[in-house]
């Protein structure tokens, strides 16, 4: 057996024990995470039962979840769930590229920095239902202008993001990639890259949840399927165990979402020695 067999063996079986404690410590959180909106629902059905309260308003989970089963026997809550997903990815698609192109051209080129950033912060502090009647007039009420809203609410924060990562960079990496005489292609790659891509991957998420936030207002622009439009359907029917449904099926989809998303960056910073691990 050669000694690289041994070292890897070794490293193998003292990897093990790390990988059941990080699934524990998974299982554990995942628990922990669970006991409140649990405890809460708990409690409210207790208190509906108890006749403490009315539930007319706020209705109990009880009524929430048979809402959500109906929905989902029906197939009616998966083409919600599926028309918004696609509005909020494509949105984000369109949007986190523009985001990241937009901030490390204008942290990179001052001059650019100077004649677009200011334009772009004033834009930053329009709301977000302002835009709506001027897409509609654009693109129309087709799914056009509920994209282009999405992409609008998921492009700041991610440009505000890596902006801010690019300028952030401490200059005394940068002086040692000229000490080593770096080209500027792989200064980029080996030191620019991984100072900015921790920050810029928490504008993703940011931009993500904006997305989730922006396709509520997107929906309202004439969709016919959506869960923003079942908030719609149920408001206009006084259904608040519908508009409960829906809000608990935005919360479920969007942490979906993002954990799909810090699943996917997380091998890229891997080589991350934080605090957090240890507290």
């Amino acid at each position: 057996m050669s000694v690289t067999t041994v070292l890897s063996q070794d490293s193998e079986a003292k990897a093990a024990p790390a990988r059941r404690t990080a699934a524990l410590g998974g299982a554990t959180r995942l628990s922990l995470g669970l006991l409140l909106p649990l405890g809460l629902a708990l409690g409210w059905e207790i208190a509906v039962a108890a006749g403490l309260a009315s539930g007319r308003l706020l209705p109990p989970p009880s009524r929430i979840g048979a809402a959500l089963w109906t929905l989902a026997a029906s197939g009616e809550l998966w083409t919600h769930v599926e028309a918004t997903l696609i509005r909020v990815g494509l949105g984000f698609a369109f949007g986190a590229s523009a985001g990241i192109l937009a901030g490390a051209l204008t942290a990179t080129l001052p001059p650019l920095r100077w004649l677009v950033d200011p334009s772009l912060q004033a834009l930053r502090a329009v709301p977000s239902l302002a835009w709506v009647p001027l897409f509609i007039l654009w693109f129309g009420i087709l799914e056009t202008p509920k994209v282009a809203l999405i992409a609008v609410g998921v492009f700041f924060p991610v440009y505000i993001g890596v902006a801010g990562a690019i300028a952030s960079v401490d200059r005394k990496l940068v002086e040692v990639g000229r000490i080593f005489r770096l080209s500027k292609l792989a200064l980029a790659r080996r030191i620019l890259l991984p100072a900015v891509l921790p920050a810029t991957l928490t504008a993703l998420r940011t931009g993500l949840g904006l997305g989730f936030l922006f396709v509520v207002a997107a929906e309202l622009m004439g969709a016919s399927e959506g869960l923003g439009y079942l908030l719609l359907d149920g408001q206009q029917f006084s259904k608040p165990d519908q508009i409960l449904a829906a809000i608990i099926s935005f919360a479920v989809v969007g942490k979906a979402g993002d954990a799909v998303l810090v699943a996917l960056s997380r091998p890229l910073v891997r080589w991350q020695d934080t605090a957090r691990e240890t507290l």
